[in-house]
């Protein structure tokens, strides 16, 4: 009953096997008993490259979550150490990273995230953070920016809620960002956060799904391209600023 009922919110529906992956895909796991995701591509030979903010870390949200929330850190599940050595090349690192399958999982399922839905399906999904109306990008373009930004760490600081894991993957997919500031913040979780936030005045799951449709970057008409040299001179650019002040 359970599972049944996991799998109609979105939880499990998108389940996939290690054997049907494919390079270029955006895969997930849900972390700490389903309060979030974590998002990365898979770009072949077992390997996956993702954003975190990193071994024991604040998320930097200044809520609760802080302590919900306490890591996307890497690791082989459970207490065997991973034989390629992920642990300890990963676990004292931020922002764009590259670790095995099994560490990216940490003991969790895998799931493949949605492109290209309707806005029906997208509506009929209870929880976000599983799908998006954007279409993919072809896969070689997809790893291609993916490899780029590791090479680059260039996606700037991780942020639960303005630049977390899922909008990482979903740009590595798209190439999109929201309107000429290069606004990300737009990923699936985030936006449900906010949703969540409006239903409480409104007591409407309807309205809920409306709001996080609107927001989905497949549905905005802000969304842009956005090169992935110029999204990481842009992250550059912040950065320098935020240390001069």
């Amino acid at each position: 009953m359970e599972s049944i009922l996991l799998e109609k919110i979105g939880l499990f529906s998108n389940k996939i096997s290690k054997d049907d992956l494919k390079p270029g895909d955006h895969i997930y796991s849900w972390r700490n008993a389903y309060i979030y995701s974590h998002h990365g591509i898979y770009i072949g030979d077992g390997k996956v490259i993702h954003f975190t903010r990193g071994g024991g870390l604040e998320i930097g949200t200044g809520t609760f979550l802080d302590k919900l929330i306490i890591s996307s850190i890497t690791n082989h599940g459970g207490d065997n150490p991973c034989p390629n050595n992920c642990g300890k090349q990963t676990n004292n690192k931020h922002g764009v990273i590259s670790s095995c399958l099994d560490c990216f999982l940490s003991g969790g399922d895998l799931l493949l995230f949605e492109y290209s839905v309707s806005p029906a399906l997208f509506m009929a999904k209870l929880r976000g953070g599983t799908c998006t109306t954007a279409s993919s990008d072809p896969c070689e373009e997809v790893i291609s920016r993916a490899e780029f930004l590791l090479l680059r760490n260039g996606f700037g600081e991780y942020h639960v809620f303005e630049n977390n894991c899922e909008d990482f993957a979903m740009y590595c997919k798209t190439g999109l960002v929201v309107g000429r500031s290069y606004v990300l913040g737009r990923s699936g979780q985030a936006n449900s956060v906010s949703a969540v936030a409006c239903v409480a005045r409104l007591v409407s799951p309807w309205a809920s799904n409306a709001i996080r449709l609107c927001s989905d970057i497949g549905m905005r008409s802000d969304a842009v391209k956005v090169p992935v040299e110029s999204l990481v001179a842009r992250f550059s650019q912040v950065d320098s600023l935020a240390k001069e002040s």
